[in-house]
């Protein structure tokens, strides 16, 4: 089931993603476009994590029925 924690984490993934969009897109050196698209691949990754984790949690709960 999605907690409030688990929607407060996906919610700031969902951020950190944006801001380092924002980041790549108006950066004027390779070295912070590299750290805006690390930043936003970071942001993907996390919210993947917590989506499966959430998925992981109810099919365990439903196994034990």
């Amino acid at each position: 089931m999605m907690t409030g924690t688990n929607l407060f984490f996906l919610a700031f993934s969902v951020l950190i993603a944006l801001v380092g969009l924002f980041a790549a897109a108006a950066a004027r050196q390779d070295g912070m476009s590299l750290f805006g698209l690390g930043l936003f691949a970071f942001g993907v990754l996390f919210a993947y994590g917590i989506v499966k984790r959430v998925f992981d949690a109810a099919e365990a709960a439903r196994g034990r029925r």
